[in-house]
């Protein structure tokens, strides 16, 4: 017998917008730690990102590879620098990583990360009908009918967030989003089902929709009496991921 899921199990998780680029061999530093990512992106100091570098590429004494933490920002100059933890110290190299071809490199946030004060989301998928109903039908008995095939999809959904006296949650973060200049990177996965192993969602038990977003509006309303709430409406900014299955 099927079990009947419930809301207590969603949840929902997020990438901030402007935490994605793609970077030439020369965005980075042959000295130093200066990394030129571009002005006024959303990245923030502590942030988890990765770093990769294109197939083939040469990066002796540049900036290691992988899992990395924004160690600064300045939106204004564009200029990021990384570090191996949480609070390091800045990376620094000593010569330009170089071969890249016509590729990149990319810097990303590094996965989703939980938006811990969220009441509830909701999501909808709707699909156009076009009419190919042709003239010169022959009238039998019955009226002839319109003839319709299916067109694109869209989706809207929204979700309404707690706001807290935490400027640097996601919660935030994702209020703030709405006017970022560049919203690359930001995705959103909605957990309908929501299965922790060892504190992290397993995805082979776990039911989810994910899609890169566009953040369309932001609502709020302030009173005595309830808990300040904001209305975060998006968009999927491509073709959803649907996770429906339990593997496990």
């Amino acid at each position: 017998m099927a079990t009947v899921l419930s809301g207590t199990s969603g949840a929902l998780y997020y990438k901030p917008a402007g935490t994605s680029v793609e970077l030439a061999a020369s965005a980075f530093p042959a000295t130093a730690s200066s990394i030129q990512v571009g002005a006024y992106l959303g990245f923030k100091v502590n942030d988890p990102v990765t770093l990769t570098y294109p197939a083939g590429a040469t990066t002796t004494n540049a900036i290691t590879a992988g899992a990395k933490f924004v160690q600064a920002y300045n939106a204004s100059t564009g200029v990021l620098a990384l570090s191996a933890t949480a609070g390091g110290s800045a990376l620094t190299a000593t010569a330009l990583p170089s071969a890249f071809g016509g590729l990149f490199a990319t810097i990303a946030y590094t996965d989703f990360a939980a938006v811990g004060n969220v009441r509830e989301w909701s999501f909808e998928i709707t699909r156009e009908e076009i009419d190919v109903t042709t003239i010169g039908q022959t009238a039998g008995q019955y009226a002839p009918f319109r003839r319709y095939i299916t067109g694109f999809a869209d989706g809207e959904g929204s979700a309404s967030v707690y706001i807290t006296d935490d400027d640097t949650s996601l919660a935030s973060r994702m209020v703030e989003d709405v006017i970022q200049s560049t919203q690359t990177g930001a995705a959103l996965k909605l957990y309908i089902d929501r299965v922790l192993v060892s504190g992290t969602p397993d995805a082979s038990l776990s039911r989810s929709i994910s899609f890169n977003a566009v953040l369309t509006s932001a609502s709020m309303t302030v009173n005595p009496d309830d808990a300040q709430v904001v209305e975060i409406a998006f968009r999927p900014g491509a073709t959803p991921t649907f996770d429906f299955s339990e593997s496990a």
